[in-house]
């Protein structure tokens, strides 16, 4: 974010949001004309002026587009603040002579903003992950406000608008109606009811006795399978992998280059197959980064 775009980041909405949200509906709006030239301006010669006029001009449009998304039980002043980031992004891609207003084109910078906000923050497990859950997520979530639970007609006609499959479109509403439940129980619950918390009936397998025999019996037999491997390879193999991966500083490839007098290439190679090597003998996977 360049400098002149950080002073109007500034004014963000605080603690008075009825004042912010009046002191940005007294910002003039700005002709077709006067928005042309000052796009050009910043787009053609940068200036910072320009940009902050076009983004103070229409923050009022902002808050509208965050007032849209209440119903999420975030805070108003947030989803404006998102919202805004959104708008500063549009005006720096924003090509005046592509023939559309500003408003047109910000509009999907900062919606983008504000539903990635409200994903990350709406429900600590994430209730979308992917590009058509996410879809899903926000129409459904109007839908709703219409509608109780889904029959089967009302999810498939979702389905086929959204272009899901109709499983999807239940799997999501069970998430948008499922409640968030402490991992503890809480201060003022009495013996009757706190045993409900998932704490007290989640099994801890980490210390299971068999479980701790297993897994050091793992850690050893993996151990003995490294070792051998490493004595199986030739010195310089053996010699380039303690240098760039066992030591705390390591080599690099141009520094073990220069000992055998070879190129950075072969160095990777030698390392890479030494690496394979390994790989194959302890029955696991090695990365090389």
């Amino acid at each position: 974010m360049n400098t002149g775009l950080q002073a109007v980041y500034a004014m963000s909405p605080g603690a008075n949001l009825d004042a912010y949200i009046t002191t940005v509906n007294a910002i003039p709006m700005l002709s077709p004309d006067e928005e042309k030239e000052l796009a050009e301006r910043f787009h053609y010669h940068e200036d910072l002026e320009a940009a902050r006029q076009l983004v103070l001009s229409h923050m009022r449009f902002v808050v509208h587009i965050a007032r849209s998304y209440s119903g999420y039980g975030l805070n108003q002043g947030d989803l404006i603040q998102e919202g805004n980031v959104g708008l500063m992004k549009a005006v720096k891609r924003f090509d005046p002579q592509v023939g559309v207003r500003l408003v047109s084109f910000a509009v999907h910078w900062i919606k983008a903003e504000i539903h990635e906000f409200i994903l990350k923050n709406w429900r600590i497990v994430k209730v979308a992950t992917t590009k058509a859950q996410r879809k899903l997520f926000f129409n459904l979530r109007s839908q709703k406000k219409k509608l109780g639970w889904l029959t089967q007609a009302e999810a498939e006609s979702i389905a086929e608008d959204l272009g899901v499959e109709t499983k999807t479109v239940f799997e999501m509403e069970g998430r948008l109606n499922a409640h968030d439940a402490a991992f503890d129980a809480g201060a003022d619950e009495d013996d009757d009811t706190a045993w409900q918390a998932p704490a007290h009936y989640l099994e801890d397998h980490s210390y299971d006795p068999a479980r701790v025999v297993e897994r050091d019996n793992f850690e050893q037999d993996s151990n003995d399978r490294l070792h051998q491997a490493l004595s199986d390879l030739d010195e310089r193999s053996r010699t380039i992998l303690q240098q760039r991966w066992l030591t705390e500083e390591k080599a690099t490839l141009h520094e073990l280059a220069a000992v055998y007098n070879v190129s950075a290439e072969r160095i990777r190679q030698l390392e890479k197959n030494a690496m394979k090597k390994l790989k194959e003998a302890i029955g696991t996977e090695l990365m090389v980064v």
